[in-house]
């Protein structure tokens, strides 16, 4: 996967035999362990045509981690959601339940105003 072409899409090649190509991204970033991570619970109703979702932000990882992680908070919720960027938005109001589970999976997680 080093040399995937979809990485090199609307790159300028340069004649220079000794030219290497590098990538700006360092690949995802190392999933931190549910201890270390320092997520942030809120409620967020901006820009839902007035409906509730719960918004978990901070997450540090891989994103397929990330998803899992929306996954398995989707699934003990009963509601659908997203995970994208670090996020994680569940459908509804389950801030505290939203609390209870990480806690319970041993991340640090806090409620922050929203």
């Amino acid at each position: 996967m080093a040399n995937d072409w979809k990485d090199r899409l609307g790159t300028v090649y340069s004649t220079n035999p000794d030219f290497r190509y590098e990538t700006d991204a360092d690949g995802d970033a190392e999933t931190l362990a549910p201890n270390k991570q320092d997520l942030r619970v809120q409620l967020d109703k901006k820009q839902r045509n007035g409906k509730k979702a719960t918004l978990i932000t901070g997450f540090i990882g891989k994103e397929e981690d990330l998803k899992a992680l929306a996954k398995m908070l989707k699934t003990k919720c009963g509601v659908g959601g997203s995970a994208k960027d670090g996020e994680i938005l569940i459908q509804g109001d389950f801030c505290n339940k939203v609390i209870e589970i990480l806690k319970a999976e041993n991340y640090k997680v806090k409620r922050s105003g929203g």
